[in-house]
Parts: C-alpha cells; structure tokens; sequence
C-alpha cells in the first residue's frame, strides 16, 4: 500500500436564521410563480457573455448602485448586532427592503428558507432598475438541517472523503433553502486550546489542515462546478493569522515572523484557493501591527499577486469598521477607504461603502477603477453561480422539503460521528462495554442532554432530531433497563442531592459511564478560557463517583484539548467525543459497545497542563532540549511543573485492536536531488477485531539555514487491517516535501540529514536516517 507525498502548500457568535414568515409579511410581495427549480446546472450564457454582460452593468451603473453590490447585510428583520450604525437598517424591514429596491444591497446573510428567498430575490429581478440578483450567503458551519461533527471532531478522522462528503450534503441542504454561498471552511492553524474558536478548525497541524481546507471546498463547491444548483460558494476564513492571538483571546493581536506567517498560517488558505474557492473572509485581528481587514500586502500583494486569487473578499462582521478602534483608521470614511484600498471587495454589516464609496470617489481618494474592479469581482462570482441565468436556483419549496433532513443524511451524520471519537485511554479493556449481562451507571451532566449536541455554530439544525447518550445507549442494549442514569451535577455547578444519587446509581452498576466536558457555550467565538480544565462541580463528582471502586469511562465532550486530572485523568477509560451533531448519542453507543471500532486520532495535543498554552507537537527543539526521561532536569527546555510533552499528543488514538509497529525501513539511506526513495512499515493487529490504523509520516531536517521543528506531519495513511493480519504501508519521498520557508520567505530545500518516523503518533517510535544529496 503505498502513498505519495502531496507536494502543495489553508461574526457574531451564533447569528440567527431569518424567519420566513417575517419576510413574508415585511416584504407583503406576492408569490412569485417562476418554474420550479431542479436540480443540475443552470447556466445557459457562456463566458465571454456573462463578461461583456457585467462590463455592460457596470456601464450603466450610477456610484451609489455600485456601493450597494459592495454592501453585504445580515438579517435585517429579526437580528440586532451590537455596534450599529444607522445605515444598516436592523430592525427596520421597510428600510431594508427600500435599499434593495435601490439596488444598494447586492448581497443578504443568514436569511435561510427557499420561499423567503424567492420573494427577496422577486425585488431585484422585477423591481429594481438593473435588475441584478441577490447574493445570498449563510453561516453553514457543519451542517444546516443534519448536523454534522464540529469542525475540530471531524478533523479526528484525518479522512478528507469524509470532509468532502459532510461538506456536499451540507451544501445540498443549504443549496436548497434558497442559499448561494456558505461562510465555511476555516482553515485558522489553532495551536492554543484556550482559544474558542479551536472548535471550527482542523487543529494544530498545518497539512491536516491543508487537506481538510481543500476537501471540504470541494465539498462545498461540487464537481460540475458553482453553477450547478447543488453548489454552494466556499469561504474559507479567517485571513490570515486570526488563531494566533496572543494569549489566546478571542480578537486579540498577533505577532509573528515571515517564516510562521508563510511555513504555518498560510498554506491552509492556498489549498483552499487552488481547490476553486472563489471568495475569502478577512479576519478581525492585527497582523505585526497592520490589521488583516486593512492589510493590503495580505489581501492584494500575496492573495492576488502572488496566487492570482480570482475571486471576491468580504470581509468579517464589521471588521472595517473596526479599523478605527485599533488605532489604524481616523473615522468611518478613512475606514473604508482603507479597506477598499487594501482589497476588501464587501463590506459586511458595516455600511461603511455604501456611505463612504461615493464621497470618496469624488474626492478622488478612492479611483472610480478600484470600485469597478470590486463589483467586477462580485458580478463574476454571482455569474459563476448562474444567478443571472437562473436567479431563483435552489429557491423551490416543495424541493427543499425533500432534501434538508433526509434520512440518508443523517445517516451519514452518525457515520461521522463514529469516524471522529477518539479513544485514548483502555486500561483493562474495560471497552467495548457489552450488550446485555452488565448494569451500566450513565452519569453526569450530558447523560440525558440534548442541549448540547450540536455543539457552537448551529443555527439551522432540526432540534427535533437530537440524540441523546441516554437514548442512544438504551438503543444499542439488549436490555435497555440495565442503564441507570443520574445527572450528578450541573455542567458549572453543583445540584443539590445530585453527588449522592450519582454514588448509589454507581454503587448498583457494574461499570460507571461519566459523561462529562464542556458545554457549547464553552467554545465558539468570543469563548476564550484562562484554564481549559473541567469546572469544579465535574471534578468533585467524578471523584465521589471514582470512590466506588467501580471501573470508569470519561465520554468528553468537548471543542477543544483540555488539560484532565485526578479522576477523570486517572479513569480505566477515557473517550473523546466532542460536539457530533444530530445523531451524537447513536455515534458514540456505536463505539462504546463495538459496533464501530474507534478510528478517530487527536487533531490538537492534550497538555499536562493549562499553562504549556500554546502548544503544538511541531515545536523546535531550542538549544537546550528537554529530555522527557529526565523530568527533573534543570537548565532546559521545561517548565517546572511538568515535562515539555502532551498527555496525549497530536495523532494519538486507540482502537480495540492490538497494534504494533515494525521498525520503518527505507529503500535507500540516500536520496537524490530528483529522485525518490520509499519509506515502509509493516503493521500488525494482533487484536481479536477489525481496526483502522491511521499511519502517520514525521519528518524532522536536522540541520537548516534557519532551525526546523522537532518533526512535522508530511503524510498520513489510513489502512484497514483484519484480525492476525499484517499490512506493510509504503510512502514514496521525493525532494519537495522536505522544503521549508527560507530566510527570504520563499520555499527553499536543502542538502542535508534528515529523521524519518513512521508511526501511530507525534510521540512515539524510533526514526531512521536518511540524506538528500544534490
């Protein structure tokens, strides 16, 4: 079996859904009997027509017309966002509605519903003087109505067909409720846990991340191309360096050197571009003291110029305004005119363009050939989505109540859900947990919840489709009256008589189920933690329960890595199943009694503890390496509270099979400057049940013109290995996967020594040598 290294380079919290029935009675419009929409392409003009057909409108457009295509506005009928200017029309449909009819909005978020968006889009084709269609545009995280697995839980999968696929019916679903464009992937490298927003990535890992970002693009955007009705427009966000802030708060400054910017922050959105997408979300942080929104070398020098990026930039909630508060930007005016000058195609939310562009214009501090190149962006991307030759695609109800929530799609929400868990700890095999023949104690604050299993960033999930650990625990025994339950606590307090029950529910079991973690509200934007620990109440009641003497599984829930300790640390088992959507309870009954074998590895290293914040397994070696033999060693790399080591690092993972390592055998200890060697391991299940092994390729440059990380992922396998069997999985090496940002910011590679690991994780196994020679 064998791999081929890759040789390319990645708002508001919880906004709302528009309500249909408000639009309906805001906008009194008429139904609108156009055909029914099905499914398929919807172009009929060609390339050179929808080009002469935008210079044509853009001809005949007044300043203010071309503002309002610039003008992106959020649910102007029920969503009241902190900030606003009085430009923006929240909370007045009639206004709203006015500015559509003037054509000074070209495009709408988070309006969500096949037959709203038909009578939105009635104003702009019937009523208004160039009759340009309505982009509309939703934050479709991980799903719409089937939710899927939180970002980061997928990730454990390290499987980009399943990306792809939890993408497609993502789109499919939102394509139908009148949706063009999806405000997702994010590809942000995260490598500090108490940032909140750890949850929408990939993790730490900067080629997980490239994988990720490309396939769910792709997943996004479909193979017959944005004009097919069935294709959303991906996003990805937030560009560039949004996770780097500092401390890990939410919004705060980042700081970095063009090695990181370029080796780590980067690629991600390169992957993303070069799979089609053809729009990118600017990021609300400063970036070496300029901010993102306002970066021009970011948003034009590098994005244009440097990967003829194509497409059109929005930027994120009201991030040009925001110009002002960091210092960078005097007023209002001077924000938008910095913005645009950037690169900053649309504006969201603001209306900062709409009431600036025009004045700025005729000043003369903003050329009339930037605004026409901004709305040329725009009008493309509205013509690669076939709106001008079908601007009611995917606007058909009857279609759109077939399709969101089908039963195929959940099915494949609880595929993914089983796909994403990670097994950590199994001490004593205490599992699988058996089907009938053993009392099982379900405690603690997510035993019965449903509240929590979509996790942050839902907005349109069906919550009558929510499934609890309890219901799917009692669906997967054979004796569903062997499963006890007791809340325990509060996920942030204690509850009154809650420890006790818990104790006696314990003392009755012959295992003990801890469903423990965090809630959603823990995670997402603007929920940055000081410590990513466990509250207090969860803590006491694990240890009361751990008393017993009963063996333990932890089940966490969870959005990001967390530092674990005393019981829960110390328990026979412990699974984590994050935020995984609809069909959560039914994903994790599936692993913890056997029907799926756990296959899931950590995306984000666990740390020993909170204060190794940030912390990722590709950091450097430094001139004085720590030795995690030796914890008490002085004068290195360490703190003094614990070894410079994860708990659990990135890619650790069990399965309930038994699997072991070969030494790694390269075909040849040199390789040459264009040619290529082979690197092989062969793996053995010597378990009792099938496993899926994710194979994992670490390189570490030993000596560089600018000092390398200890080891980074440059490849990774999943291979199917039966009971007894033994599989042998190759990877082909050639030279460009050793290449490194240079001094000059350019890839560059060098002759050299370089250790090789294959293994099941960032830290174990033993490396072998080999040497590029040119």
């Amino acid at each position: 079996m064998t791999a081929a290294l890759s040789d390319t380079p990645n708002a508001m919290s919880r906004r709302r859904a528009l309500s249909s029935l408000a639009v309906l009675s805001a906008l009194g419009a008429s139904w609108f009997s156009a055909p029914r929409a099905k499914a398929g392409p919807v172009q009929t003009r060609s390339s050179a027509e929808h080009a002469a057909l935008i210079e044509t409108l853009i001809g005949q457009m007044t300043i203010d017309e071309k503002a309002g295509q610039l003008n992106l506005l959020a649910d102007p009928f029920r969503f009241r966002p902190y900030n606003v200017n009085p430009l923006d029309a929240f909370g007045d449909p009639a206004r709203t509605t006015d500015l559509i009819r003037r054509g000074l909005c070209g495009a709408l978020f988070n309006g969500v519903g096949a037959e709203a968006g038909r009578r939105i889009q009635r104003i702009t084709v019937e009523e208004t003087r160039l009759k340009i269609p309505m982009l509309f545009a939703a934050d479709i995280i991980h799903g719409m109505t089937t939710v899927f697995p939180v970002p980061l839980a997928e990730a454990s999968a390290f499987d980009e067909d399943l990306a792809y696929r939890t993408a497609r019916v993502a789109a499919l679903e939102g394509a139908v409720s009148g949706i063009h464009q999806a405000y997702a992937p994010m590809v942000d490298v995260a490598r500090d846990q108490r940032w909140g927003r750890v949850v929408e990535g990939a993790g730490e890992d900067v080629l997980l991340n490239q994988r990720l970002a490309a396939a769910r693009v792709r997943g996004f955007q479909g193979e017959r191309g944005l004009a097919d009705r069935d294709a959303l427009l991906a996003t990805p966000k937030h560009f560039v360096a949004y996770s780097a802030a500092q401390g890990g708060m939410e919004y705060n400054t980042t700081d970095m050197s063009e090695a990181t910017l370029r080796g780590v922050f980067l690629p991600p959105f390169w992957s993303a571009i070069d799979a089609g997408a053809l729009s990118v979300m600017s990021a609300f942080n400063d970036l070496n003291g300029v901010p993102t929104s306002g970066n021009r070398r970011m948003l034009t020098d590098v994005l244009r110029g440097e990967w003829d990026f194509k497409g059109f930039v929005v930027s994120d909630y009201t991030s040009e305004r925001e110009l002002i508060a960091h210092g960078f930007a005097e007023d209002g005016r001077d924000a938008a005119r910095i913005a645009l000058l950037a690169g900053v195609d649309m504006s969201m939310v603001s209306g900062l363009y709409l009431e600036h562009i025009p004045g700025l214009v005729a000043s003369g501090d903003v050329p009339m050939a930037r605004v026409d190149e901004a709305v040329r962006r725009v009008l493309a991307t509205k013509a690669a989505l076939g709106l001008f030759d079908d601007p009611y695609r995917g606007m058909d109800p009857e279609r759109e109540r077939v399709v969101r929530g089908a039963a195929a799609h959940y099915a494949l929400a609880r595929e993914a859900g089983a796909k994403s868990i990670v097994l950590l700890k199994n001490e004593g095999r205490v599992l699988p947990l058996r089907r009938e023949g053993q009392k099982i104690a379900l405690i603690g604050p997510f035993a019965s919840d449903v509240d929590n299993v979509f996790g942050p960033w839902t907005i349109w999930g069906d919550e009558g489709h929510r499934v609890s650990l309890e219901a799917g625990f009692r669906a997967a025994m054979r004796r569903p009256e062997d499963l006890v339950v007791a809340q325990g606590c509060e996920v942030e307090a204690a509850l009154s008589g809650g420890i006790s029950a818990a104790v006696v529910a314990a003392a009755q079991s012959d295992v003990v189920v801890l469903a423990l973690g965090e809630s959603a509200r823990f995670s997402g934007e603007a929920q940055s933690r000081v410590e990513i620990t466990l509250p207090p109440a969860q803590q006491a009641l694990a240890q009361a329960v751990a008393e017993i003497g009963k063996p333990m599984v932890v089940l966490l829930r969870n959005g990001r890595a967390l530092e674990l300790s005393g019981a829960v640390k110390d328990a026979a088992g412990i699974v984590v199943t994050w935020f995984l959507g609809s069909e959560m309870g039914n994903s994790v009954a599936d692993v913890v009694f056997g029907t799926h074998s756990p296959s899931g590895r950590l995306p984000v290293s666990f740390p020993h503890r909170s204060g190794q914040q940030p912390f990722s397994y590709d950091h450097k070696t430094t001139g004085r390496p720590a030795n995690p033999a030796l914890a008490s060693e002085e004068y290195t790399a360490r703190y003094r509270e614990t070894t410079n080591t994860a708990l659990y690092p990135f890619g650790h993972g069990l399965t309930y099979g038994e699997v072991r390592y070969s030494a790694a055998v390269l075909s040849s200890d040199t390789l040459t400057w264009n040619g290529e060697i082979e690197a092989s391991v062969a793996i053995q299940n010597a378990g009792t049940v099938p496993v899926v092994e994710t194979v994992q390729l670490y390189i570490h440059d030993r000596v560089a013109s600018l000092t390398q990380p200890g080891q980074r992922l440059r490849n990774y396998r999943k291979v199917a290995i039966a009971p007894g069997a033994t599989t042998t999985v190759t990877f082909r090496l050639r030279r460009a996967v050793l290449e490194f940002v240079g001094e000059t910011g350019a890839m560059t590679v060098e002759p050299g020594t370089f250790d090789l690991w294959l293994a099941p994780s960032a830290q174990v196994g033993t490396p072998t040598r080999f040497t590029l020679v040119r």
